[in-house]
Order: structure tokens, then sequence, then C-alpha cells
């Protein structure tokens, strides 16, 4: 084997839905830090995506950035051809490791949340993680890892927030489940609970509102609201071999939040 087919056998590859901004943003990028590859998506803002795809050019590393609503479970079959096309860009017919990251906010009250408001989350956060997931298993190596984001919102009751976090609780269990079931495969499947983090989620509501962000530093352990590059770092070692042996855990990564 020349050393090109050798670099070429030992390329790791992500998948990482919502990665043109947040949190997947900052997956993507120290991911490519680590010498992974990405297949990337976005729901809208190409723009932006193709800013990350660029960031990581400069890295050194490739990134390949597709449009998908992760709500619209129809259109998944033509993503997963559009996955593997651009698995062939990247000269490979499999990728090692996803992370379902993207997902839409709510806050409102059980008493005011519409039907049409939890249709939105469940088709998000869970109806669209469970059939990614398996839309893509027949793409991913044996070996692999799976990251699904959960909240520190399943752990920490905030009025306002049940609709969005039983979704969450819903993928915190489902992720135990995926554990157990892709066990013969050699996948591991984890969940990642991030706490309140300045993005642009939510309106930028823990970034953007100052007495917020003191409210949250003031709930944290550390002192402080997290940032993206709390939590993408901390996604990006949880998929290296340095934790091969973690599995079916959920990993809160909120700086100490309500302890």
């Amino acid at each position: 084997m020349t050393a090109e087919n050798q670099a070429i056998a030992s390329a790791k590859i992500a998948v990482v839905t919502g990665g043109s901004r947040g949190l997947g943003r900052s997956a993507v990028l120290n991911l490519a830090q680590r010498g992974v590859d990405s297949i990337f998506t976005y729901n809208s803002n190409r723009a932006e995506a193709e800013k990350v795809a660029g960031l990581v050019t400069k890295i050194g590393q490739k990134a390949i950035a597709l449009q998908l609503d992760t709500g619209n479970v129809g259109t998944f079959d033509d993503f997963a051809v559009r996955a593997r096309n651009a698995l062939g860009e990247l000269k490979a017919q499999q990728f090692d490791y996803l992370v379902n990251n993207a997902g839409i906010s709510h806050h409102n009250s059980i008493e005011q949340t519409t039907e049409a408001e939890l249709d939105a989350l469940y088709n998000v956060h869970f109806k669209g993680v469970f059939f990614l997931t398996k839309t893509l298993l027949p793409l991913m190596r044996d070996g692999g890892k799976i990251v699904n984001l959960s909240s520190g919102l399943t752990r920490i009751i905030i009025p306002g927030s049940a609709s969005y976090a039983a979704m969450k609780g819903a993928v915190e269990i489902m992720t135990r489940y995926m554990a157990k079931e892709l066990g013969p495969r050699r996948i591991a499947v984890n969940v990642v609970a991030p706490g309140a983090i300045a993005t642009d989620f939510s309106g930028g509501m823990v970034r953007d509102n100052p007495e917020l962000n003191k409210r949250v530093a003031e709930m944290t352990a550390l002192g402080r609201a997290g940032l993206p590059d709390d939590i993408g770092p901390m996604i990006a070692s949880l998929l290296s071999e340095d934790n091969r042996w973690v599995n079916a855990q959920r990993i809160e990564v909120s700086g100490g939040m309500s302890i």
C-alpha cells in the first residue's frame, strides 16, 4: 500500500448535523484540528456553511456542506445519496462518526404550547434523529461512534422548557438503546447534554441578554455561561480513541449548573 493509500485508509470522517453555526460549527472545527474531515449539514444559511468549510480547509482538512432539514424525514433517502457522493469526493465509502446536533428551540408553558409547536420539536429532536441515524447506518463503519445532543434541561427544571426537555429526554433513552443494539457492530453511542450556552440559539437569549447571562453565571459552579468552544472540543475528544470505552453514557457539559 502506498503512503497516499495509507493516508486515505486511515482518514476519519464525521457527519455533523447543524454544523454551520454554534455547537455544530465548533465540533466541525475541533474535529478538523484532530485530523478529521467532515460532511456537515445546514438548514438554510449556505453562506455561513461555506465559511465553516473554508475554515476547515485552512486547518488542513476537508469539509463538505450539504443542505438538510432534519425535521423532514421524507428527504433522508435523498440525503443519503448525496452523503454517499460526498464520501466519494473524500475518497471514502463510509464514515466513522455521526453527531446528531441540529435542533430548534422552544420556550412556552405546557398550558400555552400548541400541537404544531410540539410536532415541530418531535420532528427535529426525536423523529429526525431516529430516522436519520437509521438511514445513515449502512454508510457507517463498524467500530464507529455516535454522539447525540441532549440538554441540561433534562435534569434542571426551568418552567417553559417542558416540551423541548421532554424530547431531549427521549433522545437520552434512545441513546442507550442505540448503544445496546449497535453493540454487535462495535458502534459506541453517547449523549452530550450542554448547559446554557452563549450562541444564537433561542434568539441569542443567553449570549445577548446580560441579565440572563448573569443569572446563568450565578447558577454555575465555574461562574459563567458556557461558550460553543466549551462543547465542540469535548465532542471531538469523545469521538477520539482516547474515549473508546465510553458507551451508553449521558455526559453533562455545563460547568456545574445547579449542583
